[in-house]
């Protein structure tokens, strides 16, 4: 059982920062496109979107090419002592990258959800634009955006072309679930990689009926849809 609690953890742990970061830049990044009035705002969108439909191992290579010894960002890194390339901490920047739009996308919908009317009350009260925020537009759209982190949570878990790129297949470095099955079933061990596959399904099954459970009002509406 050691050889699975290894790599469930470290894509746990991997998966927890990405979707940690995801969060926060993405949430940051769909208010400013929901309050944005411009021509621009869709190009802009459709940019940060790119690593959902992007091959992973286009996105990956972007990052090794920027994070690399080479790379511009990771030359100036390396100043610092600082090295990603190989490491699980680069595993959770291919996984943040791949899940921000996750984040991006439900977040700028429930923002776009929220009814104006009331934070035009709240500014009426005297209340500052942080304090609407925080006190009015956030609760308001909040299961929207849960439902997105639990969507980029379970993306950055089954994340794997990015990650191989980036941070390699180190076994108890760097080697999460997906890179795992992948070896697993290079070597031929399929009971291993069975196992895997299971403990992986298990938990974004999991993960995708706390999504459905945070957003009952999509799934009735498309309920009430169907002929």
């Amino acid at each position: 059982m050691d050889s699975v609690w290894v790599p469930l953890l470290l894509s746990l742990k991997v998966a927890g920062w990405a979707t940690f970061f995801a969060a926060v830049l993405g949430i940051a990044c769909a208010y400013g496109l929901s309050l944005w009035q411009s021509r621009w705002c869709d190009l802009v969108d459709a940019i940060l979107t790119l690593p959902m439909v992007l091959p992973p191992t286009v996105t990956g290579y972007y990052l090794l090419v920027l994070l690399g010894r080479r790379g511009w960002l990771g030359s100036w890194l390396a100043q610092w002592g600082i090295e990603l390339v190989f490491t699980w901490q680069g595993a959770v920047v291919a996984a943040t990258i791949v899940a921000f739009p996750m984040v991006l996308k439900a977040a700028r919908a429930a923002f776009l959800d929220v009814d104006h009317r009331l934070e035009d009350a709240a500014a009426v009260l005297g209340i500052g634009r942080l304090g609407i925020f925080v006190r009015v537009t956030l609760p308001l759209a909040v299961r929207g955006i849960l439902a997105g982190v639990l969507l980029a949570f379970a993306r950055a878990l089954g994340e794997f072309g990015a990650t191989l790129m980036v941070a390699g297949s180190i076994p108890g470095r760097t080697q999460t679930l997906s890179i795992s099955i992948y070896e697993a079933v290079q070597a031929g061990d399929d009971g291993y990689a069975n196992l895997l596959v299971l403990v992986t399904s298990v938990t974004c099954v999991l993960v995708l009926c706390v999504v459905a459970w945070l957003t009952p009002g999509v799934a009735r509406r498309g309920a009430r849809a169907r002929p």
